[in-house]
C-alpha cells in the first residue's frame, strides 16, 4: 500500500490539460469568493482553502516531468491544504461557513 501513495503522489505530472483544468477551478473559487465578498454576504473562508487547493495541484502538474519530488511536494501540500478544511468546519464550522 505505502508503494502505491508514493507512486501516486511522485508520479509524472499530468500535463498541460488537467493543469489548465485545476486553475480554472482556483480560478472559478476566487470569482465566487469574490463575488461574496462584494455583495457582502458572508464570505465562504473555505472558498480560499478551496482556491489554494486548486492552484497548488495545477502548479503540480504544470511541472516539466522530469521534476516528480516537487510535484509530489506540491501535491502534498494541497491535500494538506483541503485536509485542514475538513478539520476546521468538523472542529469550529462557525468560523469557516461565517467568515467572521
Amino acid at each position: 500500500m505505502p508503494s502505491r501513495i508514493r507512486d501516486a503522489l511522485f508520479s509524472e505530472p499530468s500535463g498541460r490539460r488537467a493543469a489548465a483544468v485545476m486553475f480554472a477551478g482556483s480560478l472559478a473559487f476566487a470569482a465566487l469568493y469574490a463575488y461574496n465578498w462584494v455583495v457582502g454576504r458572508s464570505a465562504f473562508v473555505g472558498g480560499l482553502a478551496l482556491m489554494l487547493g486548486s492552484a497548488l495541484s495545477g502548479v503540480a502538474e504544470s511541472l516539466p516531468p522530469d521534476r516528480r519530488r516537487a510535484a509530489g511536494a506540491l501535491r502534498i501540500a494541497a491535500v494538506l491544504v483541503l485536509l485542514s478544511l475538513l478539520v476546521a468546519i468538523a472542529v469550529a464550522p462557525e468560523t469557516i461557513v461565517d467568515g467572521r
